[in-house]
């Protein structure tokens, strides 16, 4: 299997600091939604032509984006006004935000509940602020605050044990809520490296996958956490995404700015792909096996296709 190159698209330039950040794809109408934070927009790629179709504004210092396809809804993280957006895909003026807590940045959606999870970074100089906030959309309301014990990273949802699982930078953990009591942590494991970062989950298999800033990808047990193997990376990782079809999984690099591909089954890297210093954040779309990655010098996506 290889990665091949085959174009890239132009997106607007930034206005300010912060270049990409956490992206997804609605499958069905092929949207592909990117947090240009450094514009406080998100940026919308049409994945079947890859093609740019317009930005979102309004969304301050935007960390991320989520969609449900089962709900038809997008998401995303305004880390800068403590705020989450909803909307459906091609509906985005009618979008709507609800408050949580200080910094939102990680996100994971309950589709049978209608409960979304934000995860927020907080702010050191706020004793507590360090916390998950649970978010009821029909409401339109945030209806718990979980404390947790460091600062958050990226979030999933496991739909086979109802569980939210948060990554914890420091103390290096990751923290389990169960969505049938979204009002407490219900499980930690302990994670052996630095950093836990990036968050993508097997649910065949069972296994999470924890990108650490210590340059390292670990296969954990999401039923009991325990470790179950480890691969070195090229650097400290951010986003990271799984194609079960193709049991790989990507992991964007920003520094020396490569993406690094995993065989998930064998647990060994089998390429280094170069990106652009920088670019530490991508996008998956598992319809077409394709792969963004988001280049913060030259404002631009880099599309690749992953084949057999």
């Amino acid at each position: 299997m290889a990665m091949k190159n085959v174009g890239y698209i132009d997106l607007p330039e930034h206005r300010g600091a912060g270049g990409f950040d956490h992206a997804d794809i609605h499958l069905p109408s092929g949207r592909l939604y990117v947090a240009h934070t450094g514009n406080d927009a998100i940026d919308m790629i049409d994945s079947g032509r890859d093609r740019y179709i317009e930005s979102m504004s309004g969304l301050k210092a935007v960390a991320g984006a989520l969609v449900s396809e089962a709900r038809g809804l997008v998401f995303t993280s305004n880390r800068g006004e403590n705020t989450v957006s909803v909307f459906a895909p091609g509906a985005e003026r009618d979008a709507f935000k609800i408050e949580v807590g200080v910094k939102p940045n990680g996100l994971a959606f309950d589709s049978v509940r209608g409960t979304l999870i934000a995860a927020n970074v907080g702010d050191p100089s706020i004793p507590g602020s360090h916390t998950v906030s649970v978010v009821d959309v029909e409401r339109r309301q945030r209806i718990a605050e979980v404390k947790v014990p460091g600062r958050t990273r990226w979030a999933i949802y496991d739909s086979a044990r109802q569980m939210f699982f948060v990554n914890i930078a420091s103390p290096a953990r990751i923290i389990a809520i169960d969505a049938r009591d979204p009002t407490k942590i219900s499980k930690e494991y302990e994670v052996p490296a630095a950093g836990p970062h990036g968050l993508d989950l097997d649910p065949v298999t069972g296994r999470l996958f924890c990108a650490c800033d210590a340059g390292v990808l670990l296969a954990i047990d999401a039923a009991s956490g325990r470790a179950l193997g480890d691969v070195a990376l090229s650097g400290a990782p951010d986003v990271i995404f799984l194609n079960p079809q193709l049991g790989r999984l990507y992991v964007a690099i920003g520094d020396p700015g490569v993406i690094d591909v995993i065989n998930v089954s064998t647990m060994r890297r089998e390429e280094v792909v170069p990106t652009e210093a920088g670019a530490h954040t991508l996008a998956l779309d598992r319809k077409r096996n394709k792969v963004y990655a988001f280049l913060p010098q030259s404002h631009r996506a880099a599309v690749f296709v992953d084949s057999v």
